[in-house]
């Protein structure tokens, strides 16, 4: 289990992942790579040297050198490879999750409903061998920002943008957009006193009073049912719950 998926709530569900392409590796290599061939050519030069005198004492020099370069870009290569390894981005059916780091973990991650738009770019290169830069568009100040040389990115935005449409269908479905106001009760004219139409009110349909009309208290329970799954999945806060919930028990 990776560490993402310890990340998830109570009924989030991971439905796409995406790594970095291994470019980005080799590219964040490329200095250890140029010190391994230093460290062969070092190696090879120190080994035509006589091992006595001046020689002798520049070919030990030489040696030293060939093993600290050598073993130095070995330890950064493979640090760079944890690295890779442990970089992941994660599409849930609520968020966008971004992990990064190897011995202290660093997650980011935005809400599906605070995302506007994903901005993509890719090179020449990135087209040819399906890589790009990907950055997250959203509403907050914080969050997750860009996703550097991501595999498919083109897959990785479509299916962000069709979870945030789910995502937001969902939230209609459970009764989270504001209901209509209680109408006050028609009140009856007078029969003492009848008012007096003027010309033009004469020719309009006078309407009809209705009964107060009281609402369904099996439908605000409903609602308040809704609310607290939403409240519980993480995409409405405690404080949002429970201005809701008042407002829908002073309609009772």
């Amino acid at each position: 289990m990776s560490y993402a998926d310890g990340l998830l709530s109570t009924g989030e569900r991971i439905t796409y992942r995406a790594k970095q392409h291994p470019f980005i590796w080799l590219w964040g290599a490329r200095f250890t790579i140029l010190a391994i061939i230093g460290a062969v050519v070092l190696f090879w030069l120190g080994g035509n040297l006589d091992v006595t005198g001046t020689p002798g004492t520049l070919r030990t020099i030489l040696g030293w050198l060939t093993a600290v370069l050598f073993f130095g870009a070995l330890g950064v290569f493979a640090w760079n490879m944890l690295r890779y390894i442990n970089q992941e981005y994660v599409l849930t059916n609520r968020r966008v999750i971004q992990v990064s780091g190897v011995l202290n973990r660093v997650a980011s991650d935005s809400s599906l409903e605070k995302i506007n738009d994903a901005a993509l770019a890719q090179s020449i290169f990135g087209r040819m061998f399906d890589f790009g830069d990907l950055t997250i568009l959203t509403a907050a100040e914080t969050g997750v920002e860009k996703f550097r040389m991501i595999k498919s990115p083109i897959t990785f935005k479509k299916a962000m943008l069709d979870a945030k449409h789910e995502f937001e269908v969902d939230m209609e479905r459970s009764g989270w957009s504001p209901g209509p106001p209680i109408r006050e009760p028609a009140t009856a004219p007078s029969p003492t006193s009848p008012p007096v139409a003027s010309p033009r009110q004469a020719d309009r349909p006078v309407p009809t009073p209705h009964p107060a009309e009281r609402p369904d208290p099996d439908e605000i329970m409903r609602t308040l049912a809704n609310l607290a799954d939403l409240r519980d999945r993480g995409a409405i806060d405690e404080a949002d719950y429970h201005a809701k919930k008042a407002e829908l028990l002073a309609r009772l």
